[in-house]
């Protein structure tokens, strides 16, 4: 539940980070490792989150409404109940064990999936 509304967190090292409801609206993350942090029910709306690694990290329930996930690392991630609305997802990268959203389309949304 921390409000860091705004904050530069470009290049951080958030690994593991109990992020649990934070408010993160429009943070600066480019770069950000979140490797396998839980941003259950998160508020990242209009986030930067470029480039940012997001490996097996729990996004459920999370607010991504035009956040911006280009090129970002989303291996193992987990979206359900996400809303990814006008997210920008061009060029993030996945794999078959990233978990979307019902009715989301990963590959129309930018996506590119990794083995």
């Amino acid at each position: 539940g921390e409000n860091l509304h705004r904050a530069n967190l470009g290049g951080a090292n958030l690994k593991g980070a109990d992020l649990t409801r934070a408010n993160l609206e429009e943070a600066y993350l480019t770069g950000a490792n979140l490797e396998q942090a839980n941003l259950y029910g998160a508020n990242l709306k209009g986030a930067n989150l470029n480039g940012a690694n997001l490996g097996e990290v729990n996004l459920n329930g999370a607010n991504l409404r035009r956040a911006d996930l280009t090129g970002a690392d989303l291996r193992g991630a987990t979206f359900h109940s996400a809303n990814l609305r006008k997210a920008n997802l061009t060029g993030a990268r996945a794999d078959n064990e990233t978990r979307w959203p019902k009715r989301f389309d990963p590959v129309a949304a930018g996506v590119i999936f990794e083995d």
